[in-house]
């Protein structure tokens, strides 16, 4: 789908990048597809390709590649069809993870994890 979403915006050059080395190592044929149901597909690939001046595909461990596995979960979240226009999506990458931009400072000086520690110690709520 994605090889055809790029051939309909008259894309030219294209990278191709995934978390299966499985998939990259056959379709750039490094790897022999011995399972017949995926003979279709790779060959599918093979014609698409053609459209392209130039096509790379890369493999990223998928430790390395934390946002090919966010954008699969937020693809995941909603349903879209041919009519439906999806708007772009603007992304700003943080040295720090997000839920930690998102706790306030406590006003007490204390962590934010004090008074659940303190619950945990004590079994009794704070003041």
């Amino acid at each position: 789908m994605g090889l055809r979403a790029a051939i309909e915006r008259k894309i030219k050059i294209l990278e191709v990048h995934r978390d299966s080395a499985l998939v990259i190592y056959q379709i750039r044929g490094d790897w022999e597809v011995r399972d017949l149901k995926l003979v279709k597909y790779r060959d599918l690939v093979v014609e698409l390709i053609k459209e392209f001046y130039e096509v790379t595909f890369n493999y990223f461990l998928r430790e390395e590649n934390q946002l090919a596995d966010a954008l699969a979960t937020l693809a995941s979240m909603f349903k879209a069809n041919r009519e439906t226009e999806i708007m772009p999506i603007q992304m700003s990458i943080y040295e720090t993870p997000a839920h930690c931009c998102s706790i306030e400072e406590e006003l007490d000086g204390r962590p934010w994890f004090y008074d659940i520690l303190e619950y945990i110690k004590n079994q009794r709520y704070p003041e």
